[in-house]
């Protein structure tokens, strides 16, 4: 997997640029449906309640594929599972406009379309982060938090340019917009196919097994505070759409500009500040800061009834959400020597585990609420408060001698 031609650096960033390409295709098919849940539920007579089982499956598979990358990633190389997550992410997208019309229940077909392009999201969340750590730069953290950062630029398009079709287009013409995030994917397998891909591990550290790493205390607590990152990130950002449209009372177009456009300016923000300055801020610092900050803000979608405030309380929701997968992913690199792409994977099904969670805890109290969403919200504030104690007990665990 080694690449130790002339100019490195210009060869390695055609890898990193592609990874960046890579985290906005994973921004795109977790996020696009997301923009349609109203439109399922009025068009083909859909409830709410069983639409956040597209959510659920999406998450849920990507999980099962985290999983199993342990044992064929490695095998069939970095550059191969790259490429096919990307025709996988393809296909589901194209998948959205042709098998719902093919089923008596277009449920089914909605539903085998997110599972197609959720082997394609699994396969990147466990391939993106490992191969720009692998890359000879400095500063890993600063890299990791700038890489993440494009999940949340990608997640920014994608509302907006959406939006920007739907108002001109129509709704109804949907489909038409999935094909051409489509064309995203396809892209970067031609960037792609050509970049080089670093060893991941070092020449002088031994590759731990997934049995060893379970073995070690200060995985349990980063696994902990993976499934928190990802259910807190994502209990907000899956119902940002419906609850600024349905919850505050306002028209799709602003529901969607505010409330998940806003939601990803603001996360992205936050891994930009990070990215650009963060051999100045203390990570864990931050971190706390982030999670005292989100539990707030979910405290304010959850009981300000003043729609405006709702709104901003949902921004400042992905700012504080912005740093927690980022700095979680950056803290366990520093601390397990020897992780590879074990550890890689095993925090991609942790940090997944909780995206498929915590939308789906907040899908299910709002359901047994008549789908008052502001109570489902207010039921994930378990997730940051988590984390905060996870924070902590990282800290304690290395300091009591957990480390490798």
């Amino acid at each position: 997997m080694n690449d130790r031609s002339g100019n490195q650096k210009e060869n390695y960033n055609r890898t990193i640029y592609g990874c960046f390409i890579a985290n906005g295709v994973q921004a795109t098919v977790n996020n696009f449906v997301p923009l349609l849940f109203l439109t399922f539920q009025s068009s083909y007579g859909i409830p709410l309640s069983k639409i956040t089982m597209l959510v659920t499956i999406n998450f849920g598979l990507q999980l099962i594929i985290d999983f199993l990358a342990m044992g064929f990633v490695d095998k069939i190389g970095y550059r191969k599972s790259m490429l096919a997550a990307h025709v996988a992410a393809a296909a589901g997208l194209v998948s959205l406009t042709i098998l719902p019309e093919l089923f008596a229940d277009p449920f089914i077909g909605l539903l085998l379309a997110v599972m197609i392009y959720a082997v394609g999201g699994g396969l990147l969340e466990v391939l993106v982060s490992p191969t720009v750590e692998a890359c000879p730069t400095n500063n890993k953290e600063k890299a990791m938090s700038l890489l993440h950062s494009f999940y949340c630029w990608g997640h920014v398009g994608v509302v907006i340019i959406s939006t920007l079709f739907f108002n001109l287009a129509g709704i109804a013409n949907w489909k038409l917009m999935a094909m051409i995030w489509a064309l995203l994917p396809v892209f970067n397998i031609f960037l792609l196919a050509k970049a080089p891909f670093a060893s991941l591990i070092q020449e002088d550290v031994t590759q731990l097994s997934g049995k060893e790493l379970l073995r070690q205390k200060i995985f349990w607590v980063f696994i902990v505070m993976m499934v928190c990152a990802g259910a807190s990130e994502q209990s907000v950002s899956q119902w940002a759409s419906a609850f600024a449209e349905k919850g505050l009372g306002v028209s799709k177009a602003i529901g969607d500009l505010a409330g998940p456009m806003a939601f990803a300016v603001l996360m992205g923000t936050a891994r930009a500040i990070y990215g650009r300055f963060g051999d100045k801020i203390n990570l864990e610092r931050f971190m706390i800061f982030s999670a005292v900050l989100c539990i707030a803000s979910y405290l304010g979608i959850a009981l300000i009834p003043v729609p405006f405030l709702g709104l901003v309380s949902c921004g400042v929701a992905g700012f504080s959400v912005g740093i927690m997968w980022p700095g979680t992913f950056s803290k366990a690199a520093a601390s397990i020597r020897g992780g590879g792409t074990a550890m890689f994977a095993f925090m991609a099904l942790a940090g997944d585990m909780g995206c498929s969670v915590g939308p789906t805890l907040v899908g299910m109290v709002s359901g047994r609420f008549d789908d008052n969403l502001r109570i489902g919200i207010l039921a994930a504030v378990i997730f940051p408060l988590l984390l905060l104690v996870g924070i902590r007990g990282s800290k304690r665990v290395l300091l009591t001698g957990q480390r490798l």
